[in-house]
């Protein structure tokens, strides 16, 4: 079991299946660190993994999936001509991405709440590439993003990290575009496996990704609730 701060919450990820003990090992330190709010994500949680969830307070909410292609995308999948894209500028553009990303998900537990500080330690990670963090403007300001991410797997994957569009521009067609700017971006360092993880309940980006040529590989379940400090 992992356990991990995530901005104001916390995150719990089940590899394999487990215990009582070390389910409520993992509810202990979330309330000795503090508490708040959880999100408990496992595969094909057993009936006694669902019984531990419940009799901690915590719900099943929509499902996370994990989805992969090919890269390049096929040629029909190309960016719109126009269409441009520029590298993030650490330092500078950082309160502006905040505020686009916070009213691109609004609704979202964890990613809507992204602080300054969470922003910052993203940034240091040894995987940040300012080039992969592609940002697109409209008269001078954020309207949309992609950030990419690259995994030295065997093979190696290229990942759409996090995608948003600010809600100002939604119907114009930025996240297909973005969508297929971070692919290409990816495929231009000669990565051939793309992924990404989007909720279960999130209709229309499945749709938008499924026709890119994206399929669903593994789902995790989700469940979530408050846990109090101890």
């Amino acid at each position: 079991m992992e356990i991990s701060r995530i901005n104001r919450g916390w995150v719990m990820r089940s590899h394999d299946h487990v215990s009582q003990a070390e389910f409520n090992s993992a509810i202990t330190s979330i309330k000795s660190g503090g508490g708040g709010s959880v999100r408990w994500f496992v595969c094909e949680p057993s009936a006694d993994e669902q019984r531990f969830a419940t009799s901690h307070g915590l719900t099943l909410d929509a499902p996370l999936l994990h989805m992969r292609c090919d890269l390049p995308l096929a040629p029909e999948h190309e960016v719109p001509k126009g269409f441009a894209t520029r590298s993030f500028r650490p330092g500078i553009d950082d309160e502006e991405w905040l505020a686009v990303n916070a009213r691109a998900f609004s609704g979202h537990p964890e990613q809507g709440n992204w602080t300054r500080d969470v922003l910052t330690a993203r940034l240091a990670e040894p995987w940040f590439d300012a080039s992969g963090f592609l940002i697109h403007e409209i008269e001078g300001r954020i309207a949309g993003y992609c950030w990419t991410k690259t995994h030295r797997t065997i093979p190696p994957s290229g990942e759409i990290y996090v995608i948003g569009v600010d809600p100002a521009h939604h119907g114009k067609g930025l996240g297909r575009a973005l969508t297929i700017a971070g692919f290409a971006r990816l495929a231009s360092l000669g990565l051939r496996n793309g992924m990404l993880y989007v909720a279960g309940d999130n209709s229309a980006a499945i749709a938008l990704y499924e026709s890119l040529g994206m399929r669903v590989v593994h789902r995790d379940e989700v469940f979530v609730g408050d846990v109090r400090a101890k």
